[in-house]
């Protein structure tokens, strides 16, 4: 008697969507704040993303990572913008 396994769909995880979102949100914005917050926000959910694409069934390692690494530029962006702001 043959016994079938069920197809279950690697999918990706929540977090790392939300933190590619973050991360484009934060080169998008016109304000220092805003785009601090959302690069914090991305590199947080990418750590999360990480941690959850360590588990066979969810992908998103690479979309985390990269979450991660545009919240780290994003921070830079906001700190370049927040100088130019009391410079000018």
């Amino acid at each position: 008697m043959a016994t079938t396994t069920p197809v279950t769909r690697n999918s990706f995880s929540i977090p790392s969507l939300i933190s590619i979102v973050a991360a484009i949100g934060a080169f998008m914005t016109g304000s220092a704040i805003l785009t601090m917050v959302l690069a914090v926000v991305a590199i947080l959910f990418g750590i999360l993303g990480v941690i959850i694409s360590l588990s066979p069934v969810k992908r998103g390692g690479v979309a985390s990572t990269f979450g991660i690494l545009a919240g780290g530029a994003g921070i830079i962006a906001a700190i370049v913008r927040a100088i130019m702001w009391m410079a000018g």
